[in-house]
């Protein structure tokens, strides 16, 4: 049972990745923290769990798609190196922080995204092109941000990275790739600060480091990889629209279950 959910959960949560662009954390963590509590992991742990386990699976899905994006000259380079140092030092502070909040705190706050990203399906708003690319000191405070909330909800930081490029008159195409290239410092420093914030966890399954459990992380990993590319060939010929309304609703009663409790 444990293996068929994991492997699953990476198939569900790479293919709409591919689908619809949406960040597979947003599948991983709420059915990892539903499958540990089942399985008897200490409640004041269970998200903090979650969480670290799906930016651990974020890593090689974001190498795979780093590598795509580079091989279609989709990266704003520029960006690129603003963001990074931002990113590396916000994740390492989310994860710190994710540390100081109880499991149904954070459950709390992953809720509450899951229905804003919902809405911002429904609705299909993207911010309009209003500034050009700030210097390095705006791009830095801008990756903080999105690494710090990225690292607390155990997601790649596309639904923030995007909007913001976009505002900053960087063209779609680019934006994407550079959001989906930002997802490996997300990944690698968030993954790492939960790790060692966990470190000293009374849960200790002997297949963990601190709040990463690693059969979880590889096998959803194994599973996301080769079906991201399948969901973004099929975008091409499944009726868009109706899909994006469809994940908001299941993202909506996600984020409700969450906000109301595991």
């Amino acid at each position: 049972m444990e293996l068929v959910t994991y492997l699953l959960t990476g198939a569900v949560a790479g293919f709409m990745a591919g689908l619809l662009g949406v960040g597979g954390g947003l599948v991983i963590v709420p059915v990892l923290a539903l499958f540990f509590a089942s399985q008897g992991f200490a409640g004041d742990v269970v998200m903090h769990f979650a969480v670290g386990t799906s930016l651990a699976t974020i890593i090689p899905t974001s190498i795979s798609s780093l590598l795509a994006h580079r091989r279609r000259d989709s990266i704003h380079w520029q960006a690129l190196r603003g963001l990074v140092p931002g990113i590396v030092a916000g994740a390492f502070a989310g994860a710190w922080l994710a540390r100081q909040l109880s499991s149904p705190g954070l459950a709390l706050l992953f809720g509450m995204f899951e229905i804003l990203v919902a809405v911002h399906l429904l609705l299909g708003i993207q911010p309009g092109a209003q500034r050009t690319l700030p210097g390095a000191a705006g791009l830095g405070a801008a990756g903080a941000v999105i690494g710090g909330v990225s690292a607390i909800l155990g997601i790649g930081g596309g639904t923030l990275t995007v909007p913001y490029l976009l505002w900053n008159r960087v063209d779609i195409r680019s934006a994407v790739g550079t959001a989906a290239t930002c997802g490996l410092p997300i990944a690698l420093a968030g993954a790492a600060g939960f790790a060692i914030s966990g470190w000293n966890t009374s849960e200790q399954t002997g297949l963990n480091t601190g709040f990463i459990y690693w059969p979880a992380a590889f096998l959803i990993a194994l599973a996301s990889v080769p079906m991201a590319p399948v969901g973004a060939r099929l975008a091409h010929y499944l009726p868009r629209k109706t899909l994006q309304r469809a994940f908001a609703l299941i993202l909506t009663l996600i984020g409700l279950k969450m906000i109301l409790g595991l």
